[in-house]
């Protein structure tokens, strides 16, 4: 593994309190859930998906002193995740609460805590190598002190010359339309890999039927997104398709193994955690985009979020 890059994430790690449930309830209604769970999620669903796959992993963003931040320190050490940063005195982790429906759908509604106020001082402490891939996610750049703190990182990141600066990845997530303009078009500037789902990229492109090539396109497209970025869209059980940067102008469509989904909650953090481990381990974008394919593929077939596979069961998977 010492010839291996790291994998440096941003992305915040909260709880998620899963709820199983019916179907959505009306506006101003009631419903009996079915089931529950309460489980370290958010940005751990992507660390756990490296570390899992014999990848070392950092954990850059912040965590509170609280009940829930206790749980989140004891699941990176159960992953072998090193924490860059201290607990954040004073303040707990903030928590998700995610509804999940027989179809394995889910709608989500976060609350945010300490892991929401990340600073120019916290960022600036971190040591990168050029061998690091850096994952951020959309939701930081949402949140009005992490989000500020983190332009102005990716610029000075930016600056740096090609061969001494890290890959930089974003992966926007659901809320890709409330980032500021502004903000995503910065960070979008500087960005080595854009991997976003279906849903997401149509609300990005401002087109609510693309789909497969024509949809990546459009995304490419964006103003903000220079030919450099290598642009993948998840289109869930059909698989992903990419185009720009490292994989080339022509756009490339690569399928997934079909199987019966139990929940989808982790499918895209697994799917991306597992790309950027085969990416820092060396692999090829393609041989990386096959691979997460039959990560996500299995992690739909289990309840949960952090529910990428190991590397092993990877290897050995009758999946393809």
């Amino acid at each position: 593994m010492g010839e291996c890059g790291r994998v440096v994430s941003l992305g915040s790690i909260l709880i998620d309190l899963a709820v199983d449930v019916p179907a959505l309830p009306h506006r101003g209604g009631d419903m009996l859930a079915t089931g529950t769970r309460t489980e370290v999620g958010g940005g751990f669903n992507l660390v756990a998906a490296v570390a899992r796959q014999n990848i070392e992993c950092v954990y850059a963003g912040l965590h509170g002193t609280g009940r829930y931040g206790d749980m989140v320190r004891c699941a990176l050490a159960a992953e072998k995740i090193t924490p860059a940063l201290l607990p954040r005195d004073g303040e707990d982790t903030g928590f998700c609460v995610a509804l999940v429906e027989p179809d394995a759908e889910r709608t989500f509604i976060t609350v945010p805590g300490a892991e929401a106020k990340l600073t120019a001082g916290d960022l600036t402490s971190l040591t990168l190598r050029a061998t690091d891939i850096v994952a951020l996610s959309g939701y930081d750049l949402v949140y009005p002190v992490s989000g500020a703190a983190l332009v102005d990182w990716t610029q000075w990141l930016g600056l740096r010359p090609a061969a001494e600066r890290p890959r930089i990845v974003l992966d926007p997530g659901p809320l890709v339309s409330e980032i500021e303009e502004n903000i995503l078009g910065r960070v979008l500037r500087v960005v080595d890999i854009l991997t976003i789902n279906q849903r997401e990229a149509r609300l990005l492109a401002k087109l609510s039927k693309a789909t497969g090539a024509d949809l990546v396109e459009a995304v490419r497209r964006h103003p903000a997104i220079v030919p450099s970025v290598a642009v993948i869209v998840r289109e869930g059980h059909h698989g992903c398709v990419a185009a720009g940067g490292v994989v080339g102008d022509e756009v490339i469509a690569v399928g997934a193994p079909q199987v019966i989904a139990v929940d989808t909650t982790g499918a895209g953090d697994a799917h991306t955690g597992v790309l950027l481990a085969e990416l820092a381990r060396g692999s090829s974008i393609d041989s990386a985009l096959r691979t997460a394919n039959r990560a996500a593929a299995i992690s739909v077939t289990r309840p949960g979020s952090a529910t990428a596979p190991h590397r092993d069961e990877l290897l050995t998977s009758a999946l393809c």
